[in-house]
């Protein structure tokens, strides 16, 4: 199958730091599944930037596709156009017949705030994409919900999870002691003065307000107890509301922001800490599609505690890889957190939560079952109309 892969969500390729996030990590190791499948001659139309650049450089980017995705689909044969966002997709209306005329499909992977961006322009120009696109491929119920609000056919949708790379540096375990004890000089490196056998909750993402972060700080961390500390890996537009929490509630000791961290870095974090924490808050106009760091977590073997919420639900499978609860609930999440307090032997180490991740994100499988869907809907687009 020839297909050609087209996403504005790329770091540049010697700093892999430079553009990070839950959509930047789906439309990396998803092209890097589609390489690594036989079954794939894949064709790639990429915008490289850094995170602060990517505002700047991607209007230029899109109005380049015009010319070049007709061009490549002609010469290099291609049966599937596949777009890793709505926001690459937005060029699909205008590129349409010319895709089409070529006997090529367009399909797009709707993520979340992409299809839910609350601006009254973008919001009217959603259903023209919809209507452009042979397959949507959101990757919650979440996004597919928000998908069919917005005019997706609902036969065009088909949810595909996101995925983690079991052999990548964050989703292969290591051990556990090594790790621990790894974790605990790398705090001490910042100076940080652990109280003897801390708890160590892990949250991992991009400051942005639906996120819970800086509401976590505010409302669980000061009713816990202190030997619970909390590590945040991530930067963003909270980051400074999020410092200011700490320094108000006196939580210097046991909230320790480590901003952006390399992947041998995270690997060892997942492996090392004992619960992973997701306490997303709901946002009007944003969503949480999925919650790739919560796969990562997980194959690590690492529990979590995730607030039941939007694309989340589709992640955490209740008694599995974790435990869902009210979302803002901070009794719950107090109480869930002393649970595992109380039996160490449960965030130790998670086999379960390893064997749900294995059996349901790893990506080779996940690449198969886009493989599947498009020749499906090649089959079908091809077939002559039935004999009245």
């Amino acid at each position: 199958m020839r297909l050609l892969y087209v996403s504005h969500s790329f770091p540049l390729p010697d700093r892999p730091l430079s553009n990070v996030g839950g959509m930047q990590r789906v439309a990396v190791d998803l092209h890097r599944a589609f390489a690594a499948d036989p079954e794939i001659e894949l064709h790639s139309l990429l915008l490289e930037t850094t995170w602060r650049w990517t505002g700047v450089r991607t209007p230029p980017f899109l109005l380049s596709l015009l010319a070049r995705i007709p061009r490549i689909v002609a010469a290099e044969g291609v049966q599937v156009v596949l777009f890793s966002s709505m926001v690459t997709a937005a060029v699909s209306p205008l590129v349409r017949n010319r895709i089409r005329r070529a006997g090529a499909i367009i399909a797009a992977i709707p993520v979340g705030r992409d299809v839910t961006l609350p601006n009254p322009a973008y919001q009217r120009f959603v259903p023209n994409v919809f209507d452009a696109l042979d397959l949507v491929l959101p990757i919650s119920r979440a996004t597919a919900e928000a998908c069919i609000a917005r005019g997706a056919p609902p036969g065009k949708v088909h949810i595909i999870p996101c995925g983690t790379d079991l052999g990548s540096a964050a989703g292969q375990q290591i051990d556990r002691d090594s790790a621990r004890t790894a974790v605990l000089d790398l705090l001490a490196e910042r100076r940080v003065p652990l109280p003897p056998e801390p708890l160590l909750l892990l949250s991992v993402g991009r400051h942005q307000e639906r996120k819970g972060f800086q509401w976590f700080v505010d409302e669980v961390m000061p009713g816990t107890p202190e030997h619970i500390v909390y590590v945040l890996v991530g930067s963003g537009p909270t980051t400074d509301r999020i410092r200011q929490t700490v320094e108000r509630h006196g939580l210097e000791r046991r909230v320790v922001l480590l901003g952006q961290v390399s992947q041998p870095v995270l690997k060892t974090l997942y492996s090392g800490c004992d619960l992973f924490v997701m306490p997303n808050i709901p946002v009007p106009g944003d969503i949480e599609g999925f919650g790739v760091v919560m796969v990562e977590a997980g194959a690590a073997g690492l529990p979590v505690i995730a607030a039941n919420l939007e694309g989340i639900r589709d992640v955490i499978a209740e008694g599995q890889s974790g435990v869902l609860v009210g979302t803002r609930d901070v009794a719950a999440f107090t109480e869930s957190i002393l649970r595992y307090d109380d039996r160490r032997e449960l965030a130790a180490a998670s086999s379960g939560a390893r064997a749900y991740v294995r059996e349901h994100f790893a990506w080779p499988a996940i690449a198969k079952r886009y493989i599947e869907i498009f020749r499906e809907e090649l089959r079908t687009s091809t077939q002559p109309p039935a004999q009245a």
